[in-house]
């Protein structure tokens, strides 16, 4: 009987691993179809309705490319992470905590020139969303935490400092008992481009998006980053500075998730309410390994992540195909998408071993 053995490629897939991850899609899409199937709604018909919703009108095009752009931020933050093999699971937090910065801003200098607030939002999301990143990184280092739990549990943490603020201190006497800020001042709201419905900070995101693909492939610090990703004990003996890589990589990841956050709250709320968390941080993490932590792919990654979860709302409506069913889209997709990786990585030989 011959041995059935994993060994890791000794060149790159290529190409072929487009292949592989198309496949992956589509196996999510298929077991996908099959829990619809089981809720009693028709796989094609939903699958067909979860695309048209999502893509189908000029209306579901803008709206997935307005929920791309805090997707699109938090997947770059923890794409830079996840390059060292350092695993954030904290964009949700460093988001909500950018938000809540930029709001500080915005409520506390309300008659301030555009030219002025919006950087000073943009400064203090940056801060607050990189500070909250850089805690994990800290404890890790002195402490040997686990950067997984604590970028995970502190992401509670902070949803609960911004339900705080604004069922407290921030919250509007207008707002007829609603959990909110008062509406923020003209100066302090990212305009729209033209006559459309796009926001400015879709240019935040293009121009965020060079830097960063830059700044990794053609800097020393990049090149330092990528290396010690592929091999912390080489790396170590190069005489890379390897903690110093890692405080770095999650501050960055927190101020990118943070000014997200600041996106969010400037031009598409206008104010800081609960509802600004709807699990952008974590769907980046989706967003990531399917871009294959490559910046330029990362934006085509959310924008179909984001008409996924526009096409969801529709389904809600037409075929009253529950909420949930988003996060399970979601879920599939980073499972076969992650196994597939094992192709890319590995081939399957059979035989006795040599």
């Amino acid at each position: 009987m011959s041995a059935i053995r994993i060994v890791k490629r000794q060149e790159p897939l290529g190409w072929s691993s487009c292949l592989v991850l198309l496949a992956a899609i589509l196996i999510s899409l298929v077991l996908s179809g099959c829990i619809l199937f089981i809720g009693g709604t028709p796989p094609l018909q939903g699958l067909a309705a979860l695309f048209k919703g999502g893509f189908g009108s000029r209306f579901a095009f803008e709206d997935s490319l307005i929920k791309a752009t805090p997707i699109f931020l938090c997947s770059l933050g923890v794409a830079v992470a996840f390059r060292l093999q350092v695993w954030n699971i904290g964009a949700e937090g460093q988001f909500a905590l950018g938000a809540v910065g930029a709001t500080w801003i915005a409520l506390s200098f309300p008659g301030a020139p555009a030219y002025l607030l919006l950087p000073g939002m943009i400064l203090m999301a940056v801060i607050a969303g990189g500070f909250w990143g850089f805690i994990p990184a800290v404890l890790r280092q002195k402490l040997k935490t686990n950067e997984i739990i604590v970028t995970l549990m502190m992401n509670y943490i902070a949803i609960l400092i911004l339900d705080y603020l604004v069922y407290g201190v921030w919250k509007d006497p207008a707002s007829f008992g609603f959990p909110m800020t008062s509406e923020f001042s003209s100066s302090a709201i990212i305009g729209r481009i033209g006559g459309s419905n796009f926001h400015w900070g879709l240019v935040h995101c293009v121009i965020l998006g060079l830097l960063c693909w830059l700044f990794m492939s053609y800097t020393r610090i990049g090149f330092e980053i990528k290396a010690s990703g592929n091999n912390v004990r080489a790396a170590r003996y190069a005489g890379i500075p390897y903690d110093r890589l890692v405080m770095l990589v999650l501050a960055l990841s927190g101020a990118l998730a943070g000014w997200a956050g600041f996106l969010e709250a400037s031009s598409t709320i206008n104010r800081l309410q609960p509802s600004i968390m709807a699990g952008y941080g974590y769907t980046a993490i989706v967003v990531a390994w399917l871009a294959r932590l490559n910046p330029l792919y990362i934006g085509i990654a959310a924008f179909l992540l984001a008409g996924l979860r526009v096409g969801v709302e529709g389904l809600q409506l037409d075929l009253q195909v529950p909420a949930a069913f988003g996060g399970i889209i979601e879920g599939l997709i980073l499972l076969t998408v992650l196994a597939g990786g094992l192709f890319t990585q590995y081939r399957i030989v059979t035989g006795a071993k040599k």
